[in-house]
């Protein structure tokens, strides 16, 4: 189970937090800012930290943050993400934004600091969560990715939050010829877009005024394997320009630099969004849409493909109690079938939480009453 800090000053926003995470099966402390220390994070082992106020001391912790301000200017998320923020929330709280941030941080396999990346760890496909499922849809799904994967092609994977979108990016990648280089992930929706560009391509030392050391961007990380770019629909017209760019001429250049830095890397994009109904609403551009759309591949919502819900069952049970280190829980023919009529709007990722949630508040087994009271 992962662990979380909520640092602020308030004791109700500190509860209302708690209680709404520990709900969501995240293990969670409080605490104000004064009591917390470097050491302290180190030997309980948490794994973010959501804190109020400004980065500040929070950035020299060593655990990744997201901060939480009234105020919602553009400066101050300007100097969250500069200090090493994961995510900038204001109040009131966003909390499926807050959640999905929580849920980033804790899955992803690797956590670049704000100034130098750590290095990427290199994942086996032995060890890569498997696409849970046999139904026609993700059969589909599973046989695009054994035929796009050995080459070089753009991929565009579009699909509902919480399908697996991100899934079939790190399949793509580990079918790959480069799977034995990096994986480097980045949330266009999460940057502001004054420091996308920093954020994508890199700086040089003094380029700004907290650029106080060089700094390789994403495609520079990424270089020789695949950067997977989240929320691509998300992301603001200029970045999107010089995107295409890099993706043209396979080239970019570092903020504060004239020199141009040739990379070797294959572009996995993935969106929510109608990207051809954001063209035609000027959000979106349509020869950037073509460059990263060689191959489309469409992700099924859970209930186009609900004969995947026992499966996917099984599997969370098995991965859940192996977390709590609890005993596996046996679940009745009659809540299979109630959960697989369900129209889970939040998709793969939903299912889970209410697996999580049964496995914690059911008996000896899961039952239709079950699944009646608690979902």
């Amino acid at each position: 189970m992962a662990k979380v800090l909520i640092i602020d000053q308030s004791k109700s926003m500190r509860n209302t937090l708690r209680e709404r995470l520990e709900f969501e099966g995240f293990a969670t402390a409080v605490a104000c800012r004064d009591e917390v220390t470097e050491n302290i994070c180190m030997r309980r082992g948490y794994d973010a930290i959501v804190a109020a106020g400004s980065a500040g001391d929070v950035a020299t912790l060593g655990v990744p943050f997201i901060i939480i301000s009234p105020s919602g200017s553009i400066d101050g998320a300007v100097e969250a993400v500069r200090g090493g923020a994961e995510d900038y929330l204001t109040t009131p709280v966003d909390m499926n934004r807050l959640l999905g941030s929580l849920r980033r941080i804790v899955q992803r396999e690797d956590m670049p600091q704000p100034e130098i990346a750590k290095p990427v760890r290199r994942r086996a496909a032995a060890d890569a969560e498997h696409i849970i499922g046999s139904s026609a849809e993700i059969e589909h799904v599973r046989k695009l990715i054994e035929k796009v994967a050995p080459s070089d092609a753009r991929v565009l994977i579009t699909g509902e939050n919480g399908t697996g979108k991100e899934l079939v990016a790190r399949w793509l990648h580990l079918k790959s010829a480069r799977a034995s280089a990096p994986f480097v992930e980045v949330n266009c929706a999460a940057i502001p877009s004054e420091l996308i560009e920093s954020e994508l391509f890199g700086h040089e030392r003094g380029a700004f005024t907290s650029a106080i050391k060089q700094r390789k961007g994403k495609f520079e990380q990424a270089n020789g394997g695949t950067l997977f770019m989240d929320e691509i629909g998300d992301m603001s017209l200029s970045a999107q320009a010089k995107v295409l760019r890099a993706l043209q001429e396979q080239k970019i250049s570092r903020v504060g630099s004239d020199k141009d830095v040739t990379v070797d890397v294959r572009v996995v994009a993935a969106t929510n969004k109608d990207i051809r109904a954001e063209i035609a609403k000027g959000n979106f551009r349509e020869d950037l849409y073509h460059r990263l759309s060689v191959i489309l591949i469409k992700v099924p919502p859970l209930r186009e493909r609900a004969g995947d819900v026992a499966e996917l069952v099984d599997y969370f049970i098995q991965q859940i109690s192996h977390e709590h280190h609890s005993s596996l829980k046996s679940v009745d023919v009659a809540a299979i079938e109630a959960l697989s009529a369900m129209p889970w709007t939040g998709n793969i990722r939903e299912l889970r939480n209410v697996v999580e949630r049964l496995m914690i508040l059911s008996g000896e087994s899961i039952t239709l009453h079950d699944v009646e009271l608690y979902c």
